[in-house]
């Protein structure tokens, strides 16, 4: 392990005990290096955004150290909404040092002196994990003012959000940010470019900023030959759902979800048949029991119809009602819908509507195709991904499980033995 190494040690999260196993030397290496041989490092490492997107770190820290504005903005996104993901949580109550040292070294990267930490309101223990790092860092010269005597300064300041689901979207967090509503942007500009204040500004994932010490530490060669060469390095699995041993894997990326699932979660509860997995939280679409060979990648999942988001790992057993887990899915986006646009406003509404009628025993002839228009709709029309998903996943559970929607139709009940979702 890399990224989890010695979790479960009660020092973890101490400064002291961070050091005594390698902690801040790759900061040490940083301010060793210029800027943009650390973007370079960065670059053929391959390092991947562990948010959602998967979008090329390297990229980003590139725009916004090539801007002509001399002032840059760092932005931590820990803004953890997304359902069935719990990993940033992890290295904000245990590991925060990992943390900020790969802030302090992504901030070396693009000269920015000012960074944020966005932190999800619902993570208390981790706002109180991250502030004592933050004061201890600083007193030993690894945050703040002269950092490492290199005359270079950096601070950061923790802005608690207020449990909009939104947020985690780059554009809506900036906008929360500056004391507004949380509400997308048009992209172009991109933040790195016109972001925090209209200035150059990257947001990085806590995954991915935890990511950049190992980077300078193993080296980029080393790094990108861990996991699949297309999305390398180390990768962390929220697993949750029917198996027997729900909990946060690292493991490299690459691996399969049948490995994930039966090798390290310890397979399906009960020794019941698997009927269907989330791969990256439930904005992504979801995958039926013959998948299990398709490897956790940035590509691989894509392939196969899905994403792999957050890596955030639902596994559903026979008993589980997918018409149930839809409808419940469509109630979690009607409710966190921004209401900026039309598309999502509305169609995230319809779709939980509709779906709440067959799940109830009133579906109508034609609610399938109707759902089907909606989602289609919003995929193709929403603003910002909240409703492309919300369409896309509602369309995953009529197409893969059709027969068991036609059924409660066509019975006005769901016709599973202890049917539920989880």
């Amino acid at each position: 392990m890399l990224l989890l190494k010695n979790i479960d040690n009660p020092r973890s999260a101490e400064l002291g005990f961070y050091e005594e196993c390698g902690g801040y030397e790759a900061l040490r290496k940083a301010y060793a290096l210029t800027p943009g041989r650390i973007i370079e490092e960065v670059r053929n490492a391959r390092l991947r955004g562990r948010g959602g997107a998967g979008f090329e770190a390297a990229v980003k820290w590139a725009m916004a150290a090539d801007s002509p504005i001399p002032e840059r903005v760092l932005v931590c996104n820990a803004e953890e909404g997304e359902p069935g993901t719990f990993k940033d949580r992890e290295l904000l109550v245990h590991k925060p040092h990992m943390v900020l040292e790969g802030m302090v070294i992504a901030a070396r990267a693009i000269g920015a002196k000012q960074g944020f930490m966005c932190l999800r309101y619902e993570y208390p223990e981790g706002r109180l994990s991250i502030l004592k790092a933050i004061s201890e860092a600083e007193e030993r010269g690894y945050l703040g003012r002269n950092i490492l005597e290199s005359g270079q300064d950096f601070s950061i300041k923790v802005h608690v959000g207020a449990g909009a689901y939104i947020c985690g979207e780059e554009t809506a967090l900036l906008e929360s940010l500056e004391g507004r509503r949380g509400q997308p942007r048009i992209k172009p500009p991109y933040p790195a470019a016109e972001g925090y204040m209209g200035l150059p500004t990257v947001v990085n994932n806590v995954e991915t900023l935890c990511n950049v010490p190992l980077i300078l530490v193993l080296g980029a060669k080393a790094y990108s030959e861990i996991g699949a060469p297309g999305s390398p390095g180390p990768k962390l699995f929220p697993v949750s759902g029917h198996v027997c041993r729900p909990g946060l894997y690292e493991l490299p990326m690459g691996i399969t979800l049948g490995e994930l699932i039966f090798e390290h979660a310890g397979g399906v509860r009960g020794g019941r048949k698997l009927k269907g997995v989330i791969p990256g939280g439930i904005s992504t679409p979801v995958l039926t029991a013959d998948k299990l060979d398709c490897r956790l990648d940035f590509v691989s999942v894509r392939a196969q119809g899905s994403s792999l988001g957050s890596g955030a790992v639902i596994v559903f057993d026979e008993r589980t009602c997918m018409v149930k887990v839809a409808l419940r899915t469509a109630a979690f986006f009607e409710r966190e819908s921004c209401g900026r646009c039309t598309p999502c406003r509305e169609g995230t509404g319809w779709l939980r509507s509709v779906l709440e009628r067959i799940e109830k025993g009133r579906g109508r002839a034609g609610d399938l195709e109707l759902l089907g228009e909606v989602a289609e709709n919003m995929s193709s029309t929403s603003f910002c991904p909240l409703g492309v998903s919300a369409g896309t996943v509602a369309r995953s559970y009529v197409d893969n499980y059709r027969e068991e929607f036609e059924a409660h139709v066509a019975r006005g009940a769901c016709g599973l033995p202890m049917a539920g979702a989880l």
